[in-house]
């Protein structure tokens, strides 16, 4: 039940993240905004992670876990509850700026708390499960708001995101132990990690790659609608088939990560590049718009896995920080995107530029990867690099 209350949340994230990009063109219709305007919503969201989750994760090192996790999801409930009642364009950019700030804070400390609760060598179980929530948000929840967005307002998906959000608060209030407490970590022990070349290319790669998605997903409504010519209404099954895309690849990029993980990523960076781009000519027919976008989500969210895994096998003693700044790098990304492909419409370019920019974006990841790698196995054949210590090996182990 604790492991349940805590998937919960990551459920009520994954759909507030993801539901509003499905949303973006009733937004913007309601307050007269263009699509680059628009798209600022998406963007605030995103900076608000990559604010929020380094920033929290050093200022509440010591805080009892249970009591962060309260806090996290009653600041989530609140933000999204404000954006529902947003009277402007500019206050709805605010609240999700809000909204967005405990979310790479959760999942750290959720991973961490559902590690504790389970026995020896049922850890990565347990961590999946509270990451289950995310992925089953992008394939039930996020098609849902944006159906109850379209039908009532999408002031109504963002007030339903605020109730999950509130019952999360009363769930972990009720089911959700103190974990037992473990070695403290200081705060420069956490910076240390930031020292680490590894680490800062990983970011890197997680950063500048993954924008490529985003660059795609944020105006993926205006692209199925008007240049694919799907009926609008068939958005939130669209959505959907987004959705199942990332849970594969979610499964997909775990497989990959385990059998050789450098080697995984480089494969799947450059298959991605290769997807973003042939998405700009399949969004031309209904089929294979669908297709292209499910092997989006699918390459995209692949990397995801194999990004953490490389994280945690060079951050030492900064797990904690190292797990957030993951989704700061990924939430980096989702401004990116959203803003470069906003920028490329707004030059003249079409509906379909985005997939483009997004393959740019998708390749200057690949790059940086390939030397990330390549400095990697150089260090190593010298004996050089840090990979972290006991600790750090015993939880890639679990």
């Amino acid at each position: 039940m604790a492991l349940l209350a805590l998937a919960l949340g990551g459920f009520g994230i994954g759909v507030t993240e993801f539901a509003a990009m499905g949303l973006l063109r009733s937004i913007a219709d309601d307050f007269g905004l263009t699509e680059p305007q628009a798209g600022h919503v998406i963007t605030a969201y995103a900076l608000g992670v990559v604010v929020g989750a380094p920033l929290l994760t050093i200022w509440t090192s010591r805080w009892r876990r249970r009591t962060l996790l309260l806090v996290l999801m009653t600041l989530f409930t609140v933000g999204n509850a404000a954006a529902a009642f947003s009277p402007t364009a500019e206050i709805l950019i605010a609240a999700r700026f809000v909204a967005g700030i405990p979310h790479g804070a959760y999942f750290g400390v959720a991973s961490l708390v559902a590690a504790s609760l389970v026995g020896p060598g049922k850890q990565a179980r347990a961590v999946s499960l509270v990451l289950l929530g995310l992925s089953v948000a992008t394939v039930i929840g996020v098609p849902a708001a944006t159906w109850l967005g379209e039908a009532v307002g999408w002031e109504a998906a963002f007030l339903a995101v605020g109730v999950i959000g509130a019952l999360t608060v009363a769930a972990i209030l009720v089911v959700v132990p103190e974990p037992p407490g473990g070695e403290p970590v200081r705060a420069r022990e956490e910076l240390a990690a930031l020292a680490r070349p590894q680490i800062l290319a990983t970011l890197a790669v997680g950063c500048v790659g993954f924008g490529g998605m985003f660059a795609v997903y944020t105006y993926i409504q205006w692209t199925m609608v008007d240049v694919a010519g799907i009926d609008r209404g068939w958005m939130p099954a669209v959505l959907a088939v987004y959705g199942l895309g990332m849970v594969a690849g979610n499964l997909l990029g775990g497989v990959v990560a385990d059998r050789d993980l450098d080697r995984g990523l480089v494969a799947i960076a450059s298959i991605m590049t290769v997807v973003l781009a042939l998405f700009a000519v399949a969004a031309h027919h209904p089929v294979t718009a669908l297709v292209g976008l499910f092997l989006v989500g699918t390459t995209g969210s692949a990397l995801v896995p194999g990004l953490q895994t490389r994280l945690m096998k060079y951050a030492g003693r900064g797990q904690t920080l190292a797990a957030a700044l993951n989704h700061s790098a990924l939430n980096a990304a989702n401004a990116l995107g959203a803003w470069l492909g906003g920028m490329v419409i707004a030059l003249g370019f079409g509906y379909t530029s985005p997939a483009l920019a997004g393959a740019a974006l998708a390749a200057a990841g690949l790059v940086i990867l390939v030397g990330a790698v390549w400095t990697a196995r150089r260090s190593a054949d010298r004996g050089e690099l840090r990979t972290g210590d006991n600790r750090t090996g015993e939880l890639r182990a679990g």
